[in-house]
């Protein structure tokens, strides 16, 4: 669990002159605050007078939201990984022909999985956006406008995460692999913008 400490450390390394942790990491931390505020108001409404109805999807909601917060917060230093990974490859020595064969290759898989990360960060997003849009349909009404904020929060992931996935995909060779990458975020973007849209208007109606 982030404290205080731990959080300014992280703001204090972000902030800092090194490429990592970067906007890969601060992409996944945002997916993982979006997932959290789900699960706020999950447990806000689990329990509560009004709400007995519906406290079996609550609970559901909750367990999913809990689940997704923790992969995305495990996310931010897999994406710093990832990319350390990358940078360690254009490092390679590239003296004779070999050198250069090697490297290139290298490059090219360390190329793959900075790209593979933000994938799985912009899935998770998405996920992330879908739980926002259940919990506005039950959740407590007391704590609608942290749904909002949840939800803003997953779609920020989302699109961040298109933005580190749309700079490494120019540089791979392999088309095949970045043209299916691109169409799933396509398809991410495309479904998961209207509705993070819907849930925010709706929470705008509720508040009047």
């Amino acid at each position: 669990m982030l404290d205080d400490r731990s959080a300014t450390a992280f703001l204090d390394a972000l902030a800092a002159g090194t490429p990592t942790p970067g906007g890969g990491g601060a992409a996944a931390l945002m997916g993982a605050m979006g997932a959290a505020l789900v699960s706020m108001v999950a447990n806000l409404t689990i329990g509560k007078k009004g709400y007995e109805a519906h406290e079996a999807e609550m609970r559901t909601l909750l367990a999913a939201s809990e689940n997704l917060r923790w992969r995305m917060s495990a996310m931010v230093a897999e994406d710093a990984a990832a990319f350390d990974s990358l940078m360690a490859a254009y490092k390679l020595p590239k003296a004779t022909d070999d050198e250069k064969a090697r490297r290139s290759a290298a490059i090219q898989a360390g190329l793959k999985a900075a790209t593979l990360a933000p994938l799985a960060c912009a899935r998770a997003a998405a996920e992330g956006v879908r739980l926002a849009a259940q919990s506005v349909e039950h959740g407590n009404a007391n704590v609608i406008s942290d749904v909002g904020v949840g939800v803003l929060a997953s779609m920020a992931a989302l699109r961040s995460a298109v933005l580190n996935v749309n700079i490494n995909a120019p540089q791979i060779q392999d088309k095949v692999f970045t043209d299916q990458v691109l169409t799933e975020l396509d398809t991410l973007l495309a479904e998961c913008g209207p509705l993070a849209e819907a849930v925010h208007a709706r929470v705008k109606a509720h508040m009047g």
